[in-house]
């Protein structure tokens, strides 16, 4: 494929195949809060239900530094307590302008799928331990109009493809005091 940015569902699905990673997409009304795709998906097969849901951060650091935060969807992550364990200082989230530069996405499409648009490696993935426990992965296929399914050794594919190395924490337990479990 072209050096072009991958700005729509089917350009990344049509890479997710050039490069012979398997997944489902499910496609469904624009999707914009945790609470919208909890209630929209309660209509769904049991096995179109399984495995993890996620939200994605957008974050810039005081320095500039970009990040992408990758938990799942009921996890309770607090902004400020998110500098120390990633390793930066000041976290606020990216507008949409040099979102749209780095990932090819808009507000409300933020995905981990989007790092196929960051072939400059301005972003750090920081994915959330407890997500990866789980066998099957779902986010937005760039779009917020569909869920792309995927196992999660093809999710760390994905990411070995675009040569994106994640940091991997508990980011609950990170930001918790020592003895606070």
């Amino acid at each position: 494929m072209s050096a072009a940015k991958l700005t729509t569902k089917a350009e990344f699905l049509a890479w997710l195949a050039e490069k012979g990673i398997p997944h489902e997409t499910r496609d469904h009304p624009p999707l914009h809060t945790v609470e919208e795709a909890l209630a929209h998906r309660a209509t769904w097969a049991a096995h179109e239900r399984e495995g993890a849901f996620c939200k994605n951060l957008f974050l810039k650091d005081k320095k500039g530094r970009l990040f992408l935060i990758v938990t799942e969807e009921h996890r309770d992550l607090k902004l400020n307590s998110l500098s120390k364990p990633i390793g930066s200082a000041r976290l606020s989230f990216g507008n949409a302008e040099l979102m749209w530069e780095v990932l090819g996405v808009r507000p409300g499409s933020v995905t981990p799928f989007a790092l196929v648009n960051d072939r400059e490696h301005r972003v750090t993935v920081v994915l959330d331990a407890p997500m990866l426990g789980h066998e099957r992965l779902n986010y937005h296929p760039l779009e917020n109009t569909a869920t792309t399914a995927l196992s999660q050794s093809d999710f760390l594919r994905f990411l070995k493809e675009t040569g994106h190395d994640p940091l991997i924490l508990d980011l609950e337990a990170a930001v918790s005091p020592a003895g606070d479990g």
